[in-house]
């Protein structure tokens, strides 16, 4: 508690309550702990496969967003219009991001399939193949 100094001969208390910012702190580390549990268990077995991971990791991502935003930004204190003014541009800003990503890779394999000078070599090269060794004069076929 910290005391507020007011006029003679009276004080003020102001309290912080840190339960909000604890359950918080518990409920980013569960789901931290889920996704570490989720990435040891695919690196051993692999399962899950690894897109259904990756939409796992997704999900689990936009909830920690949430509860950042929420508790830390105070938006969960706000009233509705607020919280759909700074919530509706970051979803179009997200949609903004797969859409580019999307058209990015539909030229890219346009420009792949079409363009022969352009084409992406592939990462994995083929061994270079070994040369015949010279027959030296007297040897058997």
């Amino acid at each position: 508690m910290a005391h507020i100094e007011t006029p003679p001969g009276h004080v003020a208390e102001a309290h912080f309550d840190t339960k909000p910012i604890w359950r918080t702190f518990w409920i980013l580390l569960g789901i931290t702990m889920v996704e570490l549990l989720l990435a040891t268990i695919h690196l051993k077995t692999g399962f899950p496969p690894k897109y259904v991971l990756n939409g796992v990791y997704l999900i689990l991502t936009c909830a920690k967003a949430f509860y950042i935003i929420a508790e830390f930004m105070h938006l969960r204190h706000e009233i509705k219009n607020m919280i759909m003014t700074i919530a509706v541009p970051a979803l179009l800003f997200v949609w903004f991001i797969i859409a580019f990503l999307w058209d990015g890779n539909s030229y890219r394999e346009l420009r792949n399939r079409y363009d022969r000078h352009h084409a992406e070599q592939n990462l994995i090269k083929a061994p270079p193949r070994e040369e015949p060794a010279a027959k030296k004069p007297g040897q058997p076929d």
